[in-house]
């Protein structure tokens, strides 16, 4: 072959792509997803380019020297199958050297993951169910812009292996969302975000002190949006009381993936996690 494939970083413009490229294969992103992902590591980013015309990308998130997230891996349909993503891969992995690597892969290219180095831990599962409902009676609801970040990321740390304060700040303000937490004896024990996707809605992260300060913040959340429109939830598959919730509310499964380590699975607090933030950044 005399084509000439070229690997390199995204802009931020160019991260565009990656996003219409999830949305071609079904991902439904969320509308502003594009300005929290990109920040989140700006030189994560991998664009591939076939004689100058984009046909690949790849998200590497470096959030820590010890912890980095793959997402994002997609090769245009008419290029697959010719090494194209496996050289995109090797080079989000090369960026990621020494870090213990996490990814949410299709359940169809498991084997293509291990060969990688990655190893299942869990499965996660995304639900769909329908906004509106009824609107929670609970005066400890406030918006997560009222009180002190800090003590939003300090609640987040155990729900995700490293800090991730920079994708966070802005993960809660962006546009066409609505970011809710419950205070409890002045402390916080339930956050969530819920955002406009290209279909509906999505709800994520979902943290709860119990399955009660859950539901009741599913509900809020819910009832913040225009009502009747499609909402997705995805929850770890080995959390029963997050199984129990999308249940009650009818919600069907839809779509899964295998959450995937390099190294050791970490060590997160998955019985108060009801909701995963994103397939694609962790």
């Amino acid at each position: 072959m005399n084509d000439t494939y070229v690997i390199r970083r995204m802009s931020r413009k160019e991260f565009d792509f990656a996003i219409e490229l999830a949305a071609s294969e079904g991902w439904n992103p969320g509308l502003n997803d594009g300005d929290c992902f990109y920040a989140a590591d700006n030189s994560g980013f991998f664009l591939g380019l076939l004689d100058n015309e984009p046909i690949a990308c790849l998200s590497a998130v470096k959030y820590s020297d010890s912890f980095g997230f793959i997402g994002l891996y997609i090769v245009k349909k008419s290029y697959r199958g010719k090494g194209y993503g496996s050289k995109i891969m090797n080079a989000g992995l090369d960026y990621l050297k020494g870090c213990n690597i996490g990814l949410d892969g299709v359940l169809a290219q498991l084997d293509n993951y291990k060969k990688y180095g990655f190893q299942q831990a869990y499965r996660n599962i995304r639900y769909q169910g329908l906004t509106g409902g009824k609107v929670p009676n609970n005066s400890g609801i406030i918006k997560l812009t009222d009180i002190p970040f800090e003590q939003i990321n300090l609640y987040d740390s155990v729900f995700f292996p490293t800090d991730r304060a920079t994708f966070l700040k802005l993960w809660l303000a962006q546009p066409d969302s609505v970011a809710l937490g419950i205070i409890q004896e002045d402390k916080l024990v339930a956050c969530g975000v819920i955002r406009a996707c290209r279909e509906g809605y999505k709800i994520g992260p979902l943290f709860a002190n119990s399955p009660e300060f859950a539901e009741t913040l599913f509900l809020a959340l819910n009832t913040n949006v225009k009502a009747g429109q499609p909402v997705f939830l995805d929850i770890m598959e080995k959390n029963p009381n997050a199984l129990a919730l999308v249940q009650r509310y009818k919600m069907q499964p839809i779509f899964e993936t295998a959450r995937m380590y390099t190294q050791q699975t970490p060590a997160l607090d998955s019985e108060r996690l009801y909701g995963v933030t994103s397939f694609e950044l962790g």
